[in-house]
């Protein structure tokens, strides 16, 4: 789960991380009060306007400005980003609609840096990861000057060792001065702690900046954490999450208790089993198509569940053809056989379905298919439905 940049910049402050101060607006008529507030508390007569997106490359698309002109441009500038489409290299060329935006104090920067923390499901560790050419163009220099990026790999017994975080402080330019090399290695620590306790799956500073007094902030912040956590931290991530930013099938399904991811392709699937699922989504491509989701209906589905199944994929417009494939072990045949009829019914399909059943009570689950009356195609395996299908969907093109 995503939030934006001012919320993981209140994640950080509760853990000693420093931040620049900011107020968050869903309103254009609040960016002037805040503004007068911000300028009066801090003495800095600079602001920067934010646009709050789940999307990088803010800065890039036109959704990062400098005010300098107090309250008056500050609304000027605010009136001009919110409800825009931003466009960035994240969002796609349909952008994503400004929604709130985030005023900051303005900061005297001497330099920028880059700091994120992620899990290397290779290595099976949080890795650290660092790089003294900070800002915009941080995917250039991991592309083109890989000798600027370090990663360390944190053994989870011993969290960030003290070695590790000097390492990364030197590595950065930030080592120059004992008070330099103590605050990067307090904050690397800070935010290493920050990751594990709040079950993140990514956190990302770009830039971390040194001002022109010496003081280091994190100047931007992102932060994504791992939903399968969630049961630890339900009210945090309800009043964090951003419904208006999410895939409203994904919601749907979430609040069903199934797992949907989209795709870009217009085969819907129906599997049951995450496993299942992948090998669907490759037999598919394999046979010369692309899937439309990823849709797991776990093993203990009821009737009601397929049916809704059935609704979030088909409510995708480049849905052409859907490919049901279970293997019924915890999950009957004939449960699923009754929900695809239920919900062919109920949604009035008009696309092809091709349907593989295979496992307990698989006979009573082919009966009830066979005996619907419905254009249903059966399948008698992964490889014979996943060439039906995309015949079917060419067919129908």
């Amino acid at each position: 789960m995503k939030i934006h940049e001012y919320q993981a910049k209140q994640v950080f402050a509760r853990y000693g991380i420093p931040v620049p101060k900011g107020e968050v607006a869903f309103k254009v008529e609040e960016v002037a009060g805040i503004t007068e507030r911000l300028i009066a508390e801090t003495k800095i007569p600079v602001v920067v306007v934010k646009a709050q997106v789940h999307a990088g490359g803010r800065g890039k698309g036109g959704g990062v400005k400098v005010v300098k002109g107090g309250p008056k441009e500050a609304t000027e500038v605010a009136s001009k980003l919110m409800g825009m489409q931003l466009i960035t290299k994240q969002t796609g060329a349909e952008g994503t609609k400004v929604r709130r935006l985030y005023i900051e104090q303005g900061l005297d920067i001497d330099r920028e840096v880059y700091v994120a923390l992620l899990v290397d499901r290779e290595k099976r560790r949080v890795a650290i990861m660092g790089s003294p050419a900070g800002g915009m163009d941080i995917e250039e220099v991991a592309e083109h000057q890989p000798e600027k990026l370090l990663t360390l790999h944190i053994d989870p017994m011993l969290g960030l060792a003290p070695y590790q975080a000097r390492e990364m402080a030197f590595f950065l330019g930030l080592g120059s001065s004992k008070e330099s090399l103590g605050a990067t290695a307090k904050i690397l620590d800070a935010l290493y702690k920050c990751f594990i306790a709040e079950d993140c799956s990514m956190i990302e500073i770009n830039p971390l900046v040194i001002t022109k007094s010496g003081q280091i902030v994190a100047l931007d912040g992102k932060v994504t954490f791992d939903e399968s956590a969630e049961f630890r931290h339900k009210a945090q991530f309800a009043e964090l999450r951003d419904k208006d930013e999410e895939d409203a099938i994904e919601l749907q399904a979430k609040d069903a208790g199934l797992s949907y991811v989209a795709l870009d392709g217009n085969i819907g699937c129906l599997v049951n089993g995450a496993g299942l699922a992948m090998s669907t989504m490759d037999i598919i491509q394999h046979a010369g198509g692309t899937p439309a989701n990823f849709l797991d209906v776990g093993g203990g589905a009821n009737q009601e569940q397929v049916t809704k199944a059935f609704g979030m994929i088909l409510s995708s417009p480049q849905v052409k053809g859907i490919f049901v494939n279970i293997f019924g072990g915890i999950m009957r045949c004939d449960v699923i056989a009754n929900g695809v009829v239920a919900a062919t019914k109920e949604l009035g399909l008009k696309v092809p379905l091709v349907v593989r059943l295979e496992g307990t009570n698989v006979e009573l689950g082919r009966k009830i298919l066979d005996e619907s009356g419905l254009a249903i195609q059966s399948a008698s395996s992964m490889e014979d439905g996943a060439q039906k299908i995309v015949a079917a969907v060419r067919g129908a093109a």
